[in-house]
């Protein structure tokens, strides 16, 4: 049996354009309250009488919650691990503030604190300047540790065209920038210490 999909009329149209729009309305309406309901904005209080200290519903004192006075700390709430990864970054603050340190006199590409990854732009050394290098530093561990950072190198060599053709690193120039980063970073960790 074949049916064909029945047609709306201008009238069934209607209707649910008009259901469509009182949809809307109802869904607007319900987010301005939610953001009304959310808002830390002042709120006018009754008036009281001269001497009243009893608290209303519009002072602004902080309240007692059930989660305490500190709020609930959805992530732990251990101080030092605090410290030391830094607020607001993802990764140990001491390693991010390091590589920024040590790699200073290259320009910078990128830098995410969250994800932890450092690119350097091609680098040139004003001794040498038919040879550039580029770094990337990732920082894999939220705790400054030996193992907690990892430096790549790459090396670009011009021949006598002008061209940029890839050139071999030494392995021992990545491990020594990252003992470079790793020294730097217990520097700055014993300097805060000792700043207490």
């Amino acid at each position: 049996m074949n049916r064909r999909p029945r047609r709306l009329g201008s009238t069934g149209l209607e209707t649910v354009m008009v259901m469509h729009r009182k949809l809307r309305t109802a869904l607007g309406l319900c987010l301005i309250l939610g953001l009304a309901a959310c808002s830390e904005g002042k709120t006018i209080a009754p008036s009281r009488q001269q001497g009243d200290t009893t608290p209303t519903w519009g002072d602004d004192q902080k309240k007692e919650t059930i989660f305490g006075k500190s709020g609930l700390d959805l992530f732990g709430g251990d101080k030092k691990k605090d410290q030391e990864q830094g607020s607001g970054i993802g990764v140990n603050f001491f390693l991010w503030r390091a590589s920024l340190d040590t790699i200073s006199f290259m320009p910078l590409s990128s830098a995410d604190p969250f994800g932890g990854v450092v690119i350097t732009d091609w680098y040139s050394p004003p001794e040498s300047g038919n040879e550039r290098f580029k770094m990337t530093i990732l920082i894999l561990d939220r705790a400054l540790r030996a193992d907690g950072v990892r430096v790549s190198v790459f090396r670009q060599v011009q021949n006598s065209a002008g061209e940029w053709t890839d050139a071999a690193v030494d392995p021992k120039t990545a491990t020594d920038m990252e003992n470079t980063i790793l020294t730097r970073a217990r520097e700055m960790r014993t300097a805060a210490q000792a700043a207490k």
